[in-house]
């Protein structure tokens, strides 16, 4: 758990059922968690920090932890309303729209590629933007990367999706750090990566 900008603390963990490391990120101030995997020593620090109020997902798939942060911190977890046929076991998890200001002045843009629900953060107070699965980066210190082929419907298509999507977040929106579900952060030149990546 470090704090990697004035606010910003990120940490990563490996999933039990994918066996591989994937990144979250907690806002005190903001008292928001973003598609949090917590193990027990991240729970307890959680819990001290804040707690988190708001759990907020880049997509339907990082729900990770967000059950134990809701019995334990009382935190309302957010998805966008696509992604919400998801939660067929009882979750507790409250839509929102794109478009839509979240807690924390966050506000949530979509991507449209790779899945209906992918979603990007802009985190004005944090000068941040927090992407889901449509750009990872599979080595610390290494550029940005798309998911391999496999995991796309149509691989091709959702490549000139995305990086459609990242050339207008990367043009209109105001942000230093790139923060990802799958991979270290970019801190300080997030929007220039972002923007070399989508071409």
């Amino acid at each position: 758990m470090r704090e990697i900008a004035d606010g910003i603390w990120h940490w990563s963990a490996t999933h039990p059922r994918l066996g591989i490391e994937v990144h979250s990120t907690y806002l005190p101030a903001e008292r928001v968690a973003i598609d949090p995997l917590a193990p027990p020593d991240v729970l307890e620090w959680l819990a001290e920090h804040g707690p988190p109020e708001h759990v907020l997902l880049t997509n339907r798939h990082h729900y990770r932890s967000s059950s134990e942060l809701v019995e334990r911190c009382g935190a309302t977890v957010r998805c966008v309303r696509q992604g919400l046929h998801e939660f067929t076991h009882g979750e507790a998890v409250e839509p929102f729209d794109f478009g839509d200001e979240l807690p924390g002045g966050i506000v949530a843009y979509e991507v449209d590629a790779i899945c209906p629900d992918e979603t990007a953060f802009h985190i004005p107070t944090r000068r941040a933007l927090a992407l889901a699965d449509g750009a990872v980066r599979l080595e610390p210190g290494g550029p940005l990367a798309f998911v391999p082929d496999h995991l796309m419907h149509d691989p091709e298509r959702t490549k000139e999706g995305l990086r459609a999507a990242y050339r207008r977040l990367a043009a209109e929106l105001d942000f230093e750090h790139l923060l990802l579900a799958h991979g270290e952060p970019f801190v300080g030149n997030g929007r220039e990566a972002l923007a070399a990546f989508a071409g």
